[in-house]
């Protein structure tokens, strides 16, 4: 027993240090072992031991130390208000009169729970990997007994065996269908008229100001078919009609007709889960959510991040109490440490418990991923991807202290001859939080745009752009407009533009897409179900988008990390559709989640789960025996090939 508690207190001590950190990042390491039999010579139910001189008993340190407490030790006649004995009454037996005295009077063992407690949780956990078990297992070997031969056949190999699974094939479904959806999908050409009107600066100069057309009541075209929306065209030669007739006619200008302006504020962003932050490494350094999370966890083993594996984007209280230790900690981060006398000189920090980014309900085991404030001399072993992504958890989480963004909007309305523009205005005034947030480190060195700011210029392509002008001079222009003051027409042009099909998962996306698969369901209690937790778990998702693109279901394109289905993908998603079709859809996850919830809060038993899991995994087991389609999914398969013919040729 001392041997044992000596090799793993001197482990956790070693373990704190990387190889080339100073030996004063060592901290005070504590060995704690609870007993229910004597063990030691000493009556004293608790007993420490530290390192002492021999003779003199004169203290070397107290970096170390061992803790025995045996429970059979505990007097009748303790000092209740200990709370080491306190607790060690509740290990004794929690139902005892002494414990219920002491729930009068401290609230921690009031709250402590009986483990009898946790049966239930228990049984759902298990009921879990049973019901994976037996889906796969059952499953895969059916269908691959069923269609193997055929796909084979087709394919011109030896043997094919089917892999499916409850998660991976719901997986599987949602990138096929997104294929499929771009294939299908046609471009719908339309044609938008777009001025150029000039106002007048300060010193007399033209000040360009760029507005779209639309259809609004009282224009000639407000209502007719040749509309596409309101804003554009079905066919050019209608926008270009319209030009012709604004352009009859001097002076040509424009009046406004309206001003609007107003603030928007935009709050620092939540915290990073595991889902973001593999999504923003996915965006920003075109990593697979399998490297992002092997990158974090290494940040974790050298003690620099919080816990990887997590689905909450907040904090607890508890950690909320001790942020300081967090932040301070950065300050020896030379990229962050300027931020961190901001914050630290502020008050921002001693109110966190009380923003939206501290809440103990939305945490079910482990709180948002951030930076301990400790590790730093692990910092020089870094690769350059560890440092980016580690700068990025620091930023998202010192950006919470900062406040809102601030942005002033301007909206215009224009008219000429009973035409009217529109344009929108949004010039960043206050930075806020974007001083410190979401810098682009996918740029090189020295280029700080921020990646909040990427996202949100031209989220639609077919958006126009006002011509770069000075930002000062612009809120000035604009302020100083006035309804019916007059605009010169400097140009109307047609721009042309198409509809765009849907875009394809990047592995960052479908990350997030599979936490918030739930959104897929109709059904409102089923989609209510796998609210928050999605299909998979946050230590799963990454693993399961591997294994469809080491299986060669899924390709996974390196360089973009878009995710596109194989033609083998395929032709299982189309097997699975005439046989299984629960398998491809979330519904399947959220009616058995549903059910574990059930167990977890006792309302039906282990038992009961069960005999519906069986049933359900048996019926779908013989009603696969039963069919004979197999050679009746060629057709599928042809149509399906005809989008890889090219490829299998390159191959052979």
């Amino acid at each position: 027993m001392i041997k044992r508690s000596l090799y793993y207190l001197s482990k956790m001590y070693e373990e704190q240090l990387s190889n080339g950190e100073d030996y004063s990042q060592l901290n005070r390491t504590i060995c704690i072992n609870i007993l229910n039999f004597k063990y030691l010579r000493s009556e004293k139910f608790h007993t420490a031991y530290r390192f002492k001189e021999l003779e003199t008993h004169e203290e070397l340190t107290d970096v170390m130390e061992v803790h025995f407490i045996e429970i059979p030790k505990l007097p009748k006649n303790s000092d209740a208000k200990d709370m080491l004995v306190a607790w060690t009454e509740f290990l004794i037996d929690p139902e005892s009169e002494a414990v219920r005295r002491l729930e009068m009077s401290i609230e921690e063992i009031r709250e402590a729970k009986d483990e009898s407690e946790y049966d239930n949780l228990s049984a759902s956990a298990y009921l879990r990997a049973k019901e994976d078990y037996l889906m796969g297992i059952n499953f895969s070997r059916v269908l691959t007994l069923r269609y193997g031969p055929a796909m084979s056949n087709y394919l011109g190999t030896k043997f094919t065996v089917l892999s499916v699974g409850r998660v991976m094939t719901c997986v599987l479904g949602m990138v096929v269908r997104r294929e499929r959806e771009i294939r299908s999908f046609v471009k719908t050409p339309f044609y938008r008229v777009i001025g150029t009107f000039d106002a007048v600066a300060k010193d007399g100069r033209a000040l360009p100001l760029v507005a779209e057309w639309k259809a609004v009541e009282g224009s000639r075209y407000f209502g007719t078919p040749c509309l596409y929306k309101d804003n554009g065209f079905k066919e050019e030669e209608r926008a270009r009609e319209l030009i012709a007739y604004l352009k009859e006619g001097e002076p040509l200008t424009a009046a406004v007709v309206s001003k609007e302006k107003k603030k928007e504020t935009k709050n620092p962003p939540l915290l990073y889960n595991l889902a973001e932050l593999q999504n923003d490494c996915s965006k920003m350094f075109k990593i697979s959510p399998d490297e992002a999370l092997k990158v974090v966890q290494e940040l974790y083993e050298k003690k620099m991040v919080t816990y990887p594996r997590t689905d909450a984007r907040v904090l607890s209280t508890a950690v909320a109490k001790e942020i300081r230790k967090n932040i301070s900690g950065l300050s020896g981060y030379s990229p962050m440490s300027a931020f961190v006398q901001e914050i630290l000189q502020g008050s921002s920090w001693q109110n966190l418990a009380k923003t939206r980014y501290v809440n103990d309900k939305q945490i079910t085991d482990h709180y948002a991923i951030v930076p301990t404030g400790q590790g730093l001399g692990s910092l020089r072993q870094l690769t350059p991807l560890q440092e980016k992504v580690y700068q990025v958890i620091c930023r998202r989480f010192l950006s919470i202290f900062y406040p809102p963004a601030v942005y002033q909007k301007y909206t215009l309305e224009l008219e000429r001859k009973k035409e009217h523009f529109f344009a929108g205005f949004k010039v960043l005034s206050e930075p806020g939080y974007l001083k410190v947030a979401d810098v682009n480190l996918a740029k090189k060195p020295g280029v700080e745009e921020t990646f909040e700011d990427q996202k949100e210029e031209n989220p639609d392509k077919n958006n126009t752009e006002s011509p770069k002008v000075d930002r000062t001079e612009l809120l000035q222009v604009l302020a100083d407009l006035k309804k019916n003051d007059i605009l010169t027409v400097a140009n109307l042009r047609v721009k042309e533009g198409e509809t765009s099909p849907p875009k394809r998962y990047t592995s960052g996306s479908m990350i997030l897409a599979m936490e918030n698969a739930g959104q897929l369901i109709e059904d409102e209690e089923l989609r209510a179900q796998i609210k928050g937790s999605g299909i998979g778990t946050s230590a799963t998702r990454a693993e399961i988008l591997k294994k469809l693109v080491s299986i060669q279901y899924l390709s996974l394109n390196g360089k973009t990390q878009v995710i596109t289905p194989s033609l083998l993908g395929e032709m299982v998603y189309d097997v699975v559709d005439h046989s299984i079709r629960q398998l491809l859809n979330p519904e399947l996850t959220a009616s058995w989640e549903k059910g574990l919830t059930y167990v977890a809060e006792g309302f039906i038993t282990s038992g009961e789960y069960m005999e519906k899991l069986e049933r359900f995994v048996a019926g779908r087991t013989v009603n696969v025996i039963r069919l004979n389609n197999q050679y009746d999914l060629r057709g599928l398969f042809d149509a399906a090939a005809v989008f890889y013919k090219q490829k299998r040729r390159t191959d052979q």
